[in-house]
């Protein structure tokens, strides 16, 4: 049964989530313009969103050159027309499921990812049908500390020679993500890149003069994308992801600023509590998410989701689905907000929110274009 659209952002029921296309649009194309600027070819990564259109959008309409966190997600790309798809998780033996061998076998170009000898052997010893070879990226720890395989490492080198020589196998090359850019002081953050790309090239020059081609190496996280330094321009590709939606995180860090910010959720006031100075919402964590609320309160000048237009309240504390809002230095004056008022909170991390939300609601100005639907589960 086809879902009603609520003619105006004023129609829909509390709370939901609201993307702005028109700031996605904005967001998408600013990326493409690094990207091109740079000679970098751009894969981005579809964990934050996961929906087919913000996919066709992120891509230029071509469906190729994306990355997935889950193999949920890399079967509904696949089942949506994309390919050459990176499932960006270390795979070990354990992982090579029955999806995960449909999904290399019904593909052009379905990629797995490494970080160790014995996820590479587990690859190495579970062979695809007919011609089909395993496409495998090694993915690289420049520092982070995340996942990923020490970029000086012994094992960097052996991982990559096994690929190399299996015969089932087709070495990709070396994949990066550099979650330590999530800093707010440029010149650290600009540090950061510098020797995260000196380290790749360090090793793709190790495993060149080891007689290994690395046709591709990336790098890739929003802040590191959004504001790149020159020397990222030696990489092949980036491959991030939540700058489709931004978020009060990456204003914090320098990768955008509010106006850049395209999801919102929409909550009403359904409660006045003057004996604490507060106000009540129908927005908990169970809908915006609690990423952001363990930070230092001076950290976070309008607290850990802002309250669009209103920088004289922020954010107290949620339960499962009541928000507090109390003034931001000042006492509430309740009769600006009386009940059944609508408030928009910008997420402090999307990926976290867009994460809770069943669907979007799409709009351009008050009007509501369109619903998208994310995919879910793993």
């Amino acid at each position: 049964m086809a879902t009603e659209l609520p003619a105006t952002i004023y129609d829909v029921e509390t709370p939901c989530a609201l993307v702005d296309i028109d700031r996605v649009k904005k967001n998408v194309q600013r990326m493409i313009d690094n990207c091109t600027n740079l000679g970098v070819e751009l894969r981005p990564h579809m964990k934050t969103h996961k929906t087919i259109e913000g996919g066709e959008l992120m891509t230029a309409g071509t469906k190729r050159k994306i990355v997935v966190s889950t193999i949920a997600e890399a079967e509904f790309y696949a089942d949506g027309g994309f390919d050459d798809i990176i499932f960006a998780s270390p795979m070990v033996k354990e992982r090579i499921s029955k999806r995960v061998i449909s999904l290399a076998t019904r593909l052009e170009a379905f990629h797995v990812m490494v970080d160790s000898v014995v996820g590479m052997q587990g690859v190495i010893d579970t062979p695809l049908d007919g011609d089909k070879k395993w496409n495998v990226f090694m993915e690289v720890d420049c520092g982070y500390g995340r996942t990923g395989c020490v970029w000086d490492s012994d094992d960097a080198l052996m991982i990559c020679r096994k690929a190399a020589a299996a015969e089932h196998v087709r070495f990709q090359g070396l994949y990066n993500h550099c979650g330590n850019t999530y800093v707010p002081d440029k010149d650290q953050k600009s540090q950061i890149q510098l020797t995260t790309v000196d380290r790749l090239v360090e090793l793709k020059k190790r495993l060149e003069a080891d007689g290994i081609p690395v046709p591709r190496f990336g790098c890739g996280s929003t802040p590191s994308c959004s504001r790149p330094i020159n020397n990222m321009g030696v990489l092949t590709e980036f491959h991030p992801g939540n700058y489709i939606f931004y978020d009060y995180m990456q204003v914090l860090v320098g990768s955008c600023s509010m106006d850049d910010i395209a999801m919102k959720i929409v909550t009403t006031v359904i409660s006045h509590k003057p004996e604490v100075g507060t106000l009540v919402v129908d927005c908990g964590w169970n809908c915006i998410s609690q990423d952001g609320c363990e930070r230092p309160k001076d950290t976070l000048p309008l607290g850990y989701t802002p309250i669009v237009d209103h920088p004289e309240l922020r954010m107290r504390a949620m339960t499962q689905e009541i928000g507090k809002i109390e003034g931001n230095g000042e006492a509430i004056d309740y009769s600006k907000f009386p009940l059944g008022t609508r408030l928009y909170l910008y997420p402090h991390h999307s990926c976290a929110t867009a994460g809770l939300q069943p669907k979007y609601y799409v709009h351009s100005g008050d009007k509501i274009l369109d619903i998208w639907i994310p995919n879910r589960g793993w």
